[in-house]
């Protein structure tokens, strides 16, 4: 019998009743008193130089309050990169500067040249497009490889080059590698694009500044996964303000997929506009606005090698990556294809040999940084794709071939300096065969050639490393913020609870599945526990939500508020019971002297906390309060095995997913529904890239692809209903939940599997195709089966 409580059960989402009755409180619902409103005037062209950005008339128009240009950002900080990558030459990275508003250049169409704040958005708007602007055209900067060449134009005059890093790891292994691909038996060699991709969050953002004269605070309301560190980032490095003086409030934040986790520009000048004008200021994006100024995703293009002895097991592995940076460096853009990058390249298998070379790249485009998986996409992509054509190419069984270099003992230690803790990949690739009936594939298949269509089947491993670990770790490795995490636990006279977490909610079920956690702990209904995000002025300092870390490390910092709160409890009621601290059991709410019918309810000792007339208080103080900062001692590391089915339409190149099924390991379960939920979102995603999804710029970098309208987004009728299973569970070690992370998993696994799929049924039907790059458009399909 399913549970009905506590963890393992799968109560209704709680915020979902706010959410389904158009009762939440959003940041674009946020109207604050005489507040004016932003438009920002943005470059339409890729590269150039500013010339002339004459206001004049704009600032005559009806309701303008005051335009602003980069010149009145003189001396005002730039946007913070938060995480600095030295090269494989031990040459920090080139990181150029980011103002606010454009300063002698523009770099990419959608730079914001000028702010006009008005009365209202619309007379912003008109008066926006009354600024006259003279840019004199520099060749745009699109082609990676073509921008680091001698000679090529710079994005930024000041770099000595385009090439922000040359990375390389494990560079001691770099001969090693070498010399074992020379000596191979089989060498497998693939060339493939990873696909840019425009996050599209339901939520645009929206940022609402506002400054109080009387006591000089400013608090920006904004659409926020890390409010926490975009207080950080914005007050200590961009506007000079005091962390103190400084609040940011994130609401209800609908989606974000990493496009929010990052500091903007945006944020930065609404801020700056309040304090000088005195007065609220607020800015919503328009769509068209999110393509050209939110952080795109992904945008890798790879080489790929891998080597095989002559008994087909794995002996080495070698890529060669560029990466798209964009025109400016995101918060954590180079850690992207760097660290979340290399650092998964040895996935399930037991490859004793990996060397990563990774060359960042500015290009006068969007910038890039971490999106719904961050860098263990683009790993997984490469690897499972090679290893799919290396079974090809070699005539055996795709699953055979992983299951024979499947890691299979744990703890272990991969080439690429991380530790895996446990797993299970074996376990995960038969609950695959069995969920996904891959025995009945061939019957599926003749049945599609009766109707005429290409039936193909694609079979994906992944690993992900998630829940970021250790602060002392990742700042060897370059991180300019911890990535801990707090929570305070304070319980109420009456026994109510409410966790103050700096981890934030923009979707996952915070709000259910943290009370489930602290509920099971006390043993009292989930009813009773609270939980508030999201506010810098209530929650302890904390880094946010992202890389599936929320219940792994902000969860596991919940638990350790709540132990010190039940020791604390114990104690009161071993003073009021007249026993010892050691012989107090507590249970289903109940505190009870071991071995005895003396016991105390929750409620009473709660009450006893405030009201203290039962024992000492030179023992022990009153109040029942405690907080906790949790930093993990390792990532942790989810896992799981895919099967998709398609149907390939063979006179159009039209492809259809048919079946999906995905067997994850993500250590113990709190809710399975919203874990479900979870993967269903991040399947959909990764089909919307293998498929649908591309962020397109021509050579005059214009934005191809800059609405619904070019951008292919998936929709309930592109996807199937999928089978999927977390049964397969072994615990993290190093958390005392024994959780991974879910968030990402099935954006990491899924178009591997789709492309595999693909080329299966393109091969089966005699076609010599061996990769077609994502997304796999009805065009590019026909186009390859056809020559």
């Amino acid at each position: 019998m399913p549970k009905d409580s506590g963890i393992g059960a799968s109560p209704k989402r709680r915020e979902d009743v706010r959410f389904l009755t158009g009762t939440g409180n959003y940041t674009d619902d946020i109207n604050l008193n005489g507040q004016a409103y932003v438009h920002f005037l943005r470059s339409d062209v890729a590269h150039g130089r500013l010339t002339s950005v004459d206001t004049a008339d704009a600032a005559a128009m009806p309701g303008v309050v005051r335009i602003f240009t980069g010149a009145d950002f003189e001396g005002v900080g730039g946007l913070p990169c938060g995480w600095q990558v030295t090269d494989r030459h031990g040459e920090v990275m080139q990181e150029p500067a980011h103002p606010v508003l454009a300063q002698g250049k523009v770099r990419h169409v959608g730079d914001p040249i000028a702010a006009v704040v008005a009365e209202t958005a619309e007379q912003a708007r008109d008066a926006a497009e009354a600024i006259a602007v003279e840019i004199e055209d520099l060749p745009a900067v699109i082609n990676m490889k073509e921008a680091v060449k001698d000679g090529a134009t710079k994005v930024h005059d000041d770099l000595t080059s385009n090439l922000c890093y040359d990375w390389g790891f494990v560079e001691e292994n770099r001969d090693a590698v070498d010399k074992a691909i020379k000596d191979a038996a089989h060498v497998t060699t693939l060339e493939l694009v990873n696909n840019r991709l425009v996050a599209n969050p339901m939520e645009p953002r929206v940022a609402v500044g506002d400054f109080n004269r009387a006591t000089g605070d400013s608090t920006l309301y904004t659409t926020s996964q890390n409010p926490h560190v975009i207080r950080l980032l914005m007050g200590a490095f961009v506007l000079g303000i005091p962390e103190h003086k400084l609040r940011v409030v994130a609401p209800d934040v609908g989606g974000g997929f990493g496009s929010k986790i990052f500091h903007y520009a945006e944020e930065a000048f609404c801020t700056f506009a309040a304090k000088a004008l005195n007065r609220a200021v607020k800015w919503t994006s328009s769509r068209s606005e999110a393509f050209m100024s939110d952080a795109h995703g992904r945008d890798h293009v790879t080489k790929i090698e891998l080597a095989l002895d002559a008994d087909n097991n794995f002996t080495a592995l070698r890529t060669e990556t560029y990466a798209n940076m964009g025109a400016y460096l995101s918060t954590f853009a180079p850690s992207v294809p760097t660290w979340l990058h290399g650092t998964l390249m040895a996935g399930n298998y037991k490859t004793p040999l990996i060397y990563v070379n990774v060359k960042a790249v500015f290009t006068n485009t969007v910038a890039v940084d971490a999106y719904r998986g961050a860098g263990r996409p683009e790993a997984t992509y490469q690897l499972e794709r090679v290893i799919d054509k290396a079974a090809r190419e070699l005539g055996v069984d795709p699953i055979a071939l992983r299951r024979q270099n499947f890691i299979t003992e744990f703890p272990y230690a991969t080439p690429v300096a991380v530790e895996y803790d446990t797993g299970d990949y074996v376990a995960t690739m038969d609950k695959l065969e069995e969920i996904a009936d891959l025995s009945g594939f061939e019957a599926r298949r003749a049945a599609s050639e009766a109707k005429g269509k290409l039936r193909g089947l694609g079979v994906n491993c992944y690993i992900e490393a998630c829940g970021i670990a250790p602060s002392n770790l990742v700042g060897q490795l370059g991180a300019r913020a911890g990535l801990y995490e707090s929570a305070t636990v304070r319980v109420n006279a009456t026994g109510g609870i409410v966790v103050m977490t700096g981890s934030h909610s923009h979707g996952q079920g915070h709000e259910t599945s943290f009370p489930q956690v602290i509920a099971d702990m006390i043993g009292i209904p989930e009813d009773m526990v609270e939980i508030e995000h999201g506010d810098t002025d209530k929650a302890p300092m904390g880094m946010g939500t992202y890389g599936s870390r929320s219940l792994a490390v902000g969860g596991s910092a919940m638990v350790r508020a709540t132990e010190k709160i039940i020791a604390k409890a114990k104690k009161i009621a071993a003073h009021i019971l007249e026993a010892s601290d050691a012989d107090i059991e507590l249970k289903d709410g109940q505190f009870t002297v071991a071995g005895t019918d003396k016991s105390l309810a929750w409620g009473d000792v709660t009450l006893a906390a405030y009201v203290p007339h039962n024992y000492p208080l030179e023992d022990i103080e009153p109040g029942l309060e405690e907080t906790a900062f949790y930093d993990p001692a390792n990532f942790t590391y989810p896992s799981g095995a895919y099967a998709c089915e398609v149907e390939v339409d063979p006179d159009t190149g039209k492809v259809s997913i048919e079946s999906f099924a995905a067997a994850d390991d993500f250590g113990n379960i709190v809710n399975p529904m919203i874990v479900d939920g979870q993967v269903h979102g991040g399947i959909g995603q990764g089909i919307g890239q293998a498929l649908l999804e591309g962020c397109v710029y021509d050579d005059d970098g214009q934005l191809l692809s800059a609405s619904f309208m070019d951008y292919a987004m998936p929709r309930a009728d592109d996807l199937p209903f999928y089978t999927v299973d977390h049964s397969c569970q072994t615990p993290c070690t190093h958390n005392p939940l024994g959780v991974k992370g879910c968030g990402e998993a099935g954006a990491i696994g899924t178009p591997p599997a789709v492309v595999n799929a693909v080329v299966d049924a393109l091969q089966s039907a005699g076609k010599d195709v061996t990769h077609i790059d994502m997304p796999l458009s009805p065009a590019r399909v026909w186009a390859a089966m056809n020559g």
